[in-house]
C-alpha cells in the first residue's frame, strides 16, 4: 500500500494505492473508493538485498501517473454534493442557508466545452458552499454541503 498528499488548486488531496494487477488499480482518495484503469501495464522490477548468507529477491512496483478515475455509482458521504467530473464552475444557483429539494439545480459546471448542471441529489439545507465561479475543480471535490 502506497500513501500519497497531493495539493491541487489549493484542494489537498490523501491518495492511498490499495492494489496494482496488470492495468487495473485500486485507488482511495481522500476516503472515496476507486478503480483505475490505467493505460500501459504496470512494470514490476526486482532487486536483490545482499545478505551474508543468501540473497533474498524482493519486487518494487513502479507506477506510471493514474489517469482521472470514474467515480463510483451510487457513493453518498457526509451530506456533500461533490463533483462528477473536473472542469470549471460556470455559476453557483443557490446560496448558504437556502433549502432544496432533491434534482434542484445548485450549480453549473463546465467540463470538455459543455455545460452540466448540477443538482442535489438529497433533500436539504445548504450549510456551506465549497467552491467559487470561476474555479476549476476535479472529479469527487466537495461542491456543496447540505445538512
Amino acid at each position: 500500500m502506497q500513501q500519497f498528499k497531493y495539493t491541487i488548486n489549493g484542494n489537498i488531496y490523501h491518495v492511498t494505492v490499495n492494489k496494482l494487477e496488470d492495468t487495473l488499480a485500486e485507488v482511495e482518495v481522500n476516503g472515496t473508493p476507486y478503480k483505475v484503469l490505467m493505460d500501459k501495464p504496470v512494470k514490476k522490477q526486482a532487486k536483490t538485498l545482499k545478505r551474508p548468507v543468501q540473497a533474498l529477491t524482493t519486487t518494487t512496483i513502479v507506477t506510471t501517473p493514474l489517469p482521472v478515475a470514474s467515480r463510483p455509482a451510487g457513493v453518498l458521504s457526509g451530506g456533500s454534493v461533490k463533483s462528477p467530473l473536473p472542469g470549471i464552475i460556470l455559476s453557483i444557483d443557490c446560496k448558504v442557508g437556502d433549502a432544496v429539494k432533491k434534482g434542484q439545480k445548485l450549480l453549473i459546471l463546465e467540463a470538455m466545452k459543455m455545460e452540466n448542471t448540477i443538482a442535489s441529489d438529497r433533500e436539504g439545507i445548504i450549510s456551506e458552499i465549497k467552491v467559487n465561479k470561476g474555479e476549476s475543480v476535479l472529479e469527487g471535490a466537495d461542491l456543496v454541503i447540505l445538512k
